[in-house]
């Protein structure tokens, strides 16, 4: 019986530390959001052309 109170006072604390939380706004999660796609895209494109130049440089040395 000491295993279930133990579960519960652990629950009782979760419950009180979510309520302490500062949830962000909904405006403020759809302009992280669009950051973070951003950001990626941008990388994405970077990484792509330095590939794209690293291989051209691989296949003209190995001719």
């Amino acid at each position: 019986m000491e295993f279930l109170g133990r579960i519960q006072q652990f629950l009782r604390e979760v419950m009180a530390e979510f309520r302490k939380v500062n949830w962000p706004s909904q405006p403020m999660i759809v302009n992280s959001t669009a950051v973070v796609l951003v950001v990626t895209g941008v990388l994405a494109v970077f990484l792509w052309v330095v590939d794209l130049g690293l291989a051209r440089i691989v296949g003209v040395i190995l001719k």
